[in-house]
């Protein structure tokens, strides 16, 4: 038999899922390797087919080797390296596979892909990854008749487990977790673009209804103008791509943002034997490090909308022991990694709790006057009639197994894998690829 060799970068919790979905086949042997090796060990304990090592991705050479003697590479380190893994890649004819968005650097990289004759198979996860494969098997359902799209994705704590002021609680990066909150966002609204500045972006999150039982609220997500293209709906009006989060959180994450705790940059008087409340008093400029001196410095700054939204977001920086006398771990020395430290202690996953992926596509479809369709219609025009269709994933973790996030983004990444091993045409053109298009979400369909 001859044997496929898979290199799978990355030991995070997405990576046994997808390892374990692509030992399914006897002729995969999959490699899986990080900078810890007992953490690369954890991942490939039990499963067949299956070894590990330790790697570091700074050592060009090193890493360069391990690419060299696969035949697939899978990319689930940050999306930082991604690029310097294609590079790699395209050097050695080593197809890759990513769950990751396409940065401006990857595609840089389309023409030296295609020159090597390699497909670099990005966006495979749930978001990105099963939002665009829906979303694309709907409109191509409606035969370009969409007037409006919106498309909403959440990972988040299932409800009896957001116990906490924020509403969140952290399965993977902190940091890149608060910060992506932090991104300017561009979309399509009325055929009209908006765009919102970073600063600004969590005070556009307003409440959304999803499902009975939840209170959402949502937010655009990064830049959402291309998708009109992406996914062949040039006659829409309006085209939303975001992001969801339990009422309350968008206010505080602001909040973190205007007391001056998200500033990445080091701070030379953030030192070791420091407080919590000396920080603090330091970010807001309080007079003392008094609890009501810092909570009434933070309420100048902030500026909240009223007294209730005061008290709540303040009683929470108190839970987060922001006020206390506590002695501080600092990290990197600026103020954003040591408070995402704090929280990754507070609000990380407990043995027994579980996650939620909630994802919903909602379309705005205009038909001729007289079509018959199961949802009610509501009059446009006097010739046209639109409906609104809508598409939900709510898929809940299991405790004694995989969280949510980690089987959809896992198993999603790993078909994808598979499916390029096979040969499909649809996902081995050479170049950087999407999964736009139906014949992609066809072969997923099938697989799945």
């Amino acid at each position: 038999m001859t044997f496929t060799k898979i290199l799978v970068l990355g030991s995070g919790m997405v990576a046994r899922p997808c390892v374990e979905y692509l030992v399914r086949n006897p002729k995969n042997n999959v490699t899986v390797a990080c900078g810890t090796l007992s953490r690369a060990q954890s991942i490939a304990c039990s499963l067949p087919q299956t070894s590990a090592t330790s790697l570091d991705v700074s050592n060009s050479a090193d890493f360069e080797s391990a690419i060299q003697n696969h035949n697939l590479v899978i990319s689930l380190v940050p999306c930082i390296y991604h690029p310097t893994v294609i590079k790699l890649a395209i050097k050695n004819q080593v197809n890759v596979v990513t769950a990751s968005y396409v940065s401006r650097e990857i595609k840089e990289l389309e023409g030296a892909a295609q020159m090597a004759g390699i497909s670099v198979l990005s966006e495979m996860g749930v978001d990105p990854g099963v939002d665009h494969l829906y979303a694309v098997k709907k409109i191509d359902e409606f035969m370009r008749r969409v007037k409006e799209f919106y498309s909403y994705c959440g990972g988040l704590p299932a409800l009896e487990c957001a116990n906490n002021p924020l509403g969140f609680k952290f399965s993977w990066s902190p940091r890149g977790a608060i910060m992506s909150q932090m991104n300017s966002a561009s979309f399509i609204l009325n055929g009209k673009q908006v765009d919102i500045a970073a600063n600004d972006l969590m005070t556009t999150a307003k409440p959304y209804f999803v499902a009975d039982g939840y209170n959402f609220v949502a937010y655009p997500n990064r830049n959402s103008v291309p998708f009109r293209e992406s996914y062949n709906i040039p006659e829409a009006e309006t085209v939303i791509r975001g992001s969801l989060r339990y009422e309350g959180n968008s206010a505080f994450i602001k909040a973190f943002a205007d007391a001056g705790w998200l500033d990445a940059e080091e701070k030379g008087w953030l030192k070791p034997g420091m407080t919590w409340a000396n920080i603090t008093q330091r970010v807001t400029g309080a007079t003392d490090s008094s609890e009501s001196a810092l909570i009434a410095r933070t309420k100048e700054k902030c500026r909240f909308p009223s007294e209730t939204e005061s008290d709540r977001i303040t009683s929470g920086m108190r839970y987060f022991g922001l006020f206390s006398s506590d002695g501080a771990v600092i990290r990197g020395g600026n103020l954003l990694d040591t408070l995402c430290g704090r929280l990754e202690n507070l609000l990380s996953f407990k043995p027994g709790e579980r996650d939620l992926v909630m994802l919903q596509h909602k379309f705005v479809v205009e038909w001729e006057d007289g079509k018959k369709v199961s949802t009610a219609p509501c009059r446009t025009s006097r010739q046209k009639m639109a409906y609104t269709f809508t598409s939900t994933l709510e898929l809940l973790g299991d405790p004694k197994g995989y969280s949510g996030m980690s089987k959809s983004v896992g198993v999603t990444c790993g078909i994808a894998a598979q499916l390029l091993l096979d040969g499909h045409p649809a996902l081995s053109t050479p170049g950087i690829i999407t999964p736009y298009k139906k014949e992609i979400v066809a072969r997923y369909e099938a697989r799945s």
